[in-house]
């Protein structure tokens, strides 16, 4: 249930509290888990258990035991075989009792209830020790002690079993104000009357929403007190009065009111009633310790300087209010400018802030209204106020700042360039139309000009932002705030980013002449090249008669000719090498052919290359040589092991047949040979053959790669994690490896290619996807991370699942903080796991918990399941039991 806080302030805890050493740290700890609290009779049960569990490590025995003192009773099950008569005896000890109040007005009939006789018969039949069978037979529960504090729980939250939720009874109650135990107990000689010492009320038609409020009396003085969350209200003439917790909640089918004897009171939201015993008062006397008193002294102490610090503040406050109430009715009246007197302009910002009391006024800032010749800008006149010289003298002596703005402020010069642009406008309006219309006219080849196609269609609105431009550079100069502005270099590299082509850029080539796509270009007059020309002077002016750039159509036909080369080219290589080319056909080690007993290596990357130069010759560079020497160490010797090469390092490398390796020497440049040979036993026997590699394997360098692999999984700084969100134990879609899965269709990977380099992936929402990765610095193999080698690490994308960055340093808590703003789940309801290990330790870090680079963390959410239930005619949203995961309730 999502229920406000409930502090449970019966006079019993409080006294408690008085008397035990380090319940104030438990106290203030659960102060801050209170929000989360769901059911107070589930809180009342914990929190007792938390309390009794850190007193049984006290010294003092009163006080390792005052919780069990002072709550704890005990009752036996008692049950009788009805053949022998034997009787049986379990004695068991509570802190409360649970008593069922369906069917029941009274608080008596529901204790009868509850030590009533049970019939164990049929198939719930006892099983007597002495008989040796099972028998009928009668079971009740006798109460054998009672505690000094009697906690009484009415169950009102019962399990409907035509809508398979919980529901509230919100059927009436009585209890009165003194209860006399003593019938219900099994010796009557000790003393067993008590008085009702606090109530707990549950305000809410429903089992799943609500709120508490809890009534509870001060033993001392008799008076009733009602505990709001925050507020705290004393009830007058020392009675208990629950008529305004009752009429709150009306009912569909609300009866009269019953009435209610003195002492007696009903209640239709009551939940939990204590009761002490009235005895005990009389006879308990409390010695608070010395220790105790001082740390309650002092609390006292500090709680009276805050009060005292509050009550300054809001003096000062006070004064400081009068004085500027005074000062706006003062002022307020001399505002306005009359006509022909002097006045000032005035911030309108300053102004609002000035009028509003709560906040102190700055000093004056006009620097926004400025233009860049340092007045008053034209178009900024709706951001000041017109103020008269009286009271702007005023402003600036009280307040400071600046620059102040006369009658003279206003800027001529801004004034006449705003008059300039806006007869400049209206005539860009008319020359529109005119171009427009002149472009619909026929056009002589000798005496047309030529104008790009893009220019034409956008060149009103690129006038409209030549005549801005101005008002724009008055705004980044004087229009931003102390502390926005930006630098030259700053300024300049961004509009220099976000600068299009000027007008008529759009048909010149590399070399500054007319390029040589006539697609892209349009002939007009030249009436409409002049009127074009009056506001784009410096545009580049390109006459009919002007022929295209020469140097363009040189390269358009080396262009060509290189194309048709690679065409040719890349043909041949694929007739050359079809095994290379499809990835089924290539050898693999796992399942060497019985026919051969060698295989050659080439990097994995020389054949992506070569695939992509194959399949789009027009688009990609051809390959020239085969880099083998990225497989190799410094001392010459081979990175890899057979075992390696046929599991983690297999993205690595791609084996060659013997047939075709002929044919890649003939074809392209080799730097070094690298083979695998199965040498076979002499002797036909059961030994398996040997694998060797030419040239070996560097043991050193092998062992140094390894050491900074590990270490770089380790050892990592604003990596990409991926978390995977889980529903039902089942993953939102199917798993698929990337090595298994990686598609050869050309449109695929025609797709990756489009993708720049370290771009930023559309499937994952994170600002800053594209990490760093450390680099080697083993002086054994520092040339084996060269751009020749390049790992496959493109990760298969999956519903449900998002990329993070972290570091290896960072903690298991800072990751569920970053899971929690990417899928809006809270840490202490997040389950997280990687290949099967449960991820628990929150202060351990990413590396020591082996989440290394790419991992996949797998995330199961514990999260509410929306249902809608009709409870009492009224729609309520049912959320699960979440309990008090997440509190300081169950750390013990």
């Amino acid at each position: 249930m999502s229920l406000r806080p409930f502090v449970n302030t019966s006079s019993t805890c409080s006294l408690c509290c008085r008397t035990v050493e380090g319940v104030t740290s438990i106290r203030r700890g659960l102060l801050k888990h209170w929000v989360w609290t769901q059911d107070a009779q589930e809180f009342s049960k914990l929190f007792m258990s938390l309390l009794e569990d850190t007193l049984s490590a006290q010294k003092n025995p009163d006080v390792r035991n005052i919780v069990q003192k002072q709550f704890c009773g005990e009752y036996a099950y008692v049950t009788v075989c009805n053949q022998c008569g034997r009787e049986s005896k379990l004695i068991s000890k509570f802190y409360e009792l649970e008593l069922n109040i369906q069917g029941h007005k009274q608080l008596s009939d529901c204790i009868t209830e509850f030590l009533k006789e049970e019939k164990l018969e049929g198939d719930n039949r006892y099983f007597c020790e002495t008989c040796q069978s099972k028998q009928n037979a009668t079971r009740r529960i006798r109460l054998l002690s009672l505690p000094g504090t009697l906690n009484l729980q009415l169950m009102r939250f019962v399990f409907d079993r035509q809508t398979g939720h919980k529901k509230k009874l919100n059927t009436y109650i009585e209890f009165s104000e003194l209860l006399d135990m003593g019938p219900f107990m099994e010796d009557t000689a000790g003393a067993s009357e008590y008085e009702l010492s606090a109530i707990l009320i549950h305000r809410g038609v429903s089992a799943y929403s609500g709120h508490y409020i809890a009534h509870v009396k001060d033993p001392q003085t008799g008076e009733w007190y009602r505990f709001n969350d925050e507020d705290i209200e004393k009830m007058e003439g020392k009675k208990l009065q629950l008529g305004a917790e009752e009429d709150l909640e009306p009912s569909k089918a609300q009866a009269r009111k019953p009435k209610c004897g003195k002492g007696v009171y009903r209640s239709r939201n009551a939940y939990m009633l204590v009761y002490r015993l009235q005895t005990r008062e009389k006879s308990l006397t409390v010695e608070i310790p010395a220790f105790l008193q001082e740390l309650v002294e002092r609390d006292n102490s500090k709680f009276e300087e805050w009060c005292s610090e509050m009550a300054e503040m809001r003096k000062q406050s006070v004064a400081r209010g009068k004085v500027k109430h005074e000062e706006v009715k003062e002022l307020y009246q001399r505002l306005p400018a009359k006509a022909g007197c002097p006045y000032d302009f005035v911030s309108l910002e300053w102004l609002q802030q000035w009028l509003d009391e709560s906040t102190p006024p700055k000093p004056i800032d006009n620097s926004a209204c400025l233009c860049s010749h340092g007045k008053l800008h034209p178009d900024k006149i709706p951001m000041v106020k017109r103020v008269s010289e009286y009271v702007a003298d005023s402003f600036y002596k009280r307040y400071g700042g600046g620059p102040r703005l006369t009658v003279k402020a206003l800027c001529r010069e801004c004034v006449v360039e705003r008059c300039r642009v806006l007869r400049l406008k209206n005539q860009l309006n008319e020359d529109y139309k005119a171009v427009a219309s002149l472009l619909k006219g026929p056009v002589r080849c000798d005496e047309g000009f030529w104008v790009g196609k893009s220019s034409l269609r956008s060149w009103r609105q690129m006038a409209l932002e030549l005549l801005d431009d101005p008002e724009e550079d008055a705004d980044q100069s004087n229009g931003n705030m102390n502390g926005d502005t930006k630098s030259k270099d700053e300024t300049s590299s961004e509009k220099q980013e976000e600068e299009d082509l000027k007008f008529n850029e759009d048909i010149v080539c590399p070399h500054g002449n007319l390029c040589i796509l006539e697609n892209e270009r349009r002939v007009v007059s030249k009436d409409a090249w002049e009127k074009l020309r009056c506001y784009f002077q410096g545009a580049p002016e390109f006459p009919t008669s002007q022929d295209s750039c020469s140097q363009c159509k040189i390269l358009e036909r080396e262009g060509e000719e290189n194309e048709a080369l690679h065409k040719m080219m890349a043909s041949e290589q694929k007739a050359s090498l079809p095994n290379l080319f499809q990835e089924k056909s290539r050898p693999c080690l796992s399942s060497w052919p019985e026919e051969v007993d060698e295989l050659y290596v080439v990097s994995k990357f020389f054949v992506e290359e070569w695939r992509k130069f194959v399949r789009r010759p027009t688009r990609c560079s051809p390959v020239s040589s085969v880099g083998n020497r990225d497989l190799l160490c410094p001392h010459g010797g081979l990175m890899f092991t057979f075992a390696s090469m046929t599991k983690e390092d297999s993205k690595l490398i791609a084996l060659i047949w013997p047939s075709e390796w002929g044919k890649i020497q003939k074809l392209f440049v080799v730097d070094h040979a690298i083979r695998v040979v199965r040498r076979r036993p002499a002797e036909a026997g059961p030994d398996p053959p040997l694998y060797v590699t030419e040239p070996e394997l560097c043991l050193d360098c092998r062992e140094g790669l390894l050491c900074q692999q590990q270490r770089d999984l380790r050892e990592y700084a604003q990596a990409t994690i991926y978390v995977r969100k889980v529903v039902d134990n089942t993953k939102v879609m199917k798993d698929s490896a990337p090595e298994l899965n990686v598609s050869s269709s050309e449109a695929e990977e025609e797709r990756e290619e489009a993708r720049l380099e370290g771009e930023q992936d559309p499937d994952f929402n994170q600002a800053n996807s594209n990490p760093k990765r450390q680099k080697v610095s083993h002086p054994n193999y520092a040339a084996y991370q060269k751009q020749g080698i390049r790992r496959s690490t493109r990760h298969r994308k999956v519903r449900g699942e998002k990329a993070l960055l972290v570091s290896a340093n960072q903690t298991l808590k800072d990751l569920k903080i970053q899971i929690m703003h990417a899928f809006s789940v809270a840490p202490f309801d997040q389950n997280l796991s990687i290949e099967g290990t449960t991820l628990t330790e929150d202060s351990a870090t990413l590396g020591s918990l082996g989440v290394t680079p790419e991992s996949v963390v797998l995330l199961k959410a514990d999260e509410p399941v929306v249902d809608y239930a009709a409870i009492d005619d009224v729609m309520q949203v049912c959320m699960p039991e979440e309990g008090f995961k997440g509190t300081g309730l169950l750390g013990h």
